[in-house]
């Protein structure tokens, strides 16, 4: 740990990541500090689905960005990764009105509006339950677990320090202190996700952090064909704000609320992605409180498995794993905050990390060291000479 960096990042999961990823491709060196052995949080819990379509306002500008950086790393970093769009299936009339609104305000460029026939042509689903759907062309898919792997892997194949199982108990202007010694950078970023709390709990406090606790099953489904695309529901148009900001999304909100309270009380967002080894991802449910519960309710599971079985048509879906994700949420979407000179605490807040989280760090980096990359450069260059 003697080494001077200039960037010390916090947090191995895909925000941390994409910081790396950053300071990286602007010949930074870089050190990457996690209290875990691998890659185990939000980072490798979700579905894979990058829906970068549904985003608004800065989510958007985040997503776009990372939609690049996607594409670029995937060759690069050697993991799956799948051009493949969004098929959201509509069951009902007003979901169908919150498609129309969507794409009426996006000037028809972000959705295209499919009849029921074509939906059928695209997904799986049984027949007689699509009224009509949309195709959402700019999302992509991949598979976490590989994924944020593969990542961590590129970049210490190509320089970036990584000290795992090593514990960050206290950061300030320059310096990480950890359970196995102190690391000294010029800047450092500390992503940790819900465990802001741990170490900057008035941050945590300020900006009104929870824990967001996701139920989700990975399935082995007889479908009639492999699902090409990930697929959302009207559950998913009311999680997404391009969706759930159109006028007809609050009577979508309260005809689901009435008809399944059950679920509404989930708070489910209900999409479906395979992977590229055949398995189904499925949900999921979210619980919002200061800590997670370690027991997950059956029932939930339930009810994810009687929405898949209608949605394709078949009893046959067998349960190859349950588990639950973690993520940090709050009111605002994004968490960036200074507590000292040269220190960032980041964090996506909102449940769409992997959307937007690369294209986040980017910026973020390019504000720590735009304008200043010389002098910042030029110190660790000396602190390194001392």
């Amino acid at each position: 740990m003697g080494r001077h960096y200039d960037l010390v990042v916090v947090g191995a999961g895909i925000v941390g990541l994409g910081h790396a990823v950053a300071a990286l491709r602007r010949g930074l060196t870089v050190a990457v500090v996690d209290r875990a052995s691998g890659i185990t949080g939000a980072s490798v819990r979700n579905s894979g689905h990058l829906c970068v379509t549904g985003q608004e306002g800065e989510a958007r500008a985040y997503a776009e960005l990372a939609r690049e950086l996607w594409l670029t790393l995937a060759p690069e970093a050697g993991f799956w990764l799948r051009e493949s769009g969004t098929v959201v299936v509509a069951r009902a009339e007003d979901e169908l009105a919150v498609l129309e609104e969507f794409r009426e305000r996006r000037g028809g460029q972000d959705a295209r509006i499919l009849t029921p026939a074509e939906v059928r042509d695209r997904v799986p689903v049984a027949d007689g339950v699509a009224l009509g759907g949309a195709f959402l062309p700019a999302d992509l898919q991949v598979d976490p677990r590989e994924a944020a792997a593969a990542i961590a892997r590129w970049l210490d194949a190509h320089g970036v320090d990584f000290f795992w199982q090593t514990a960050a108990v206290g950061v300030e202007t320059g310096r990480v202190h950890t359970t196995r010694g102190r690391l000294a950078g010029d800047a450092v970023v500390v992503a940790v996700d819900h465990d802001l709390d741990q170490l900057f709990p008035g941050l945590a406090d300020d900006h009104g952090i929870q824990r967001c606790a996701v139920d989700m099953l990975l399935l082995e489904a007889d479908l009639d064909r492999p699902l090409d695309s990930p697929v959302l529901t009207g559950w998913s148009l009311l999680r997404s704000p391009g969706f759930a900001r159109t006028p007809s999304a609050s009577a979508l909100r309260d005809r689901l609320a009435a008809e399944q309270p059950a679920l509404a009380a989930l708070d489910g967002d209900h999409l479906y992605a395979q992977r590229a080894d055949g398995a189904l991802i499925a949900g999921g449910t979210q619980h919002r409180s200061e800590d997670v519960s370690p027991f997950q309710l059956e029932g939930a599971f339930e009810l994810l498995l009687e929405q898949a079985r209608e949605l394709f048509g078949t009893a046959e879906l067998r349960v190859r794993e349950r588990w639950q994700g973690v993520y940090a949420s709050a009111p605002d979407e994004f968490l960036v905050a200074s507590p000292a000179p040269a220190v960032r605490v980041v964090s996506v807040t909102a449940g769409i990390g992997m959307t937007t989280g690369l294209g986040l760090a980017d910026r973020v980096v390019d504000e720590l060291f735009a304008g200043a990359l010389g002098s910042l450069t030029s110190a660790g260059s000396a602190a390194r000479a001392r």
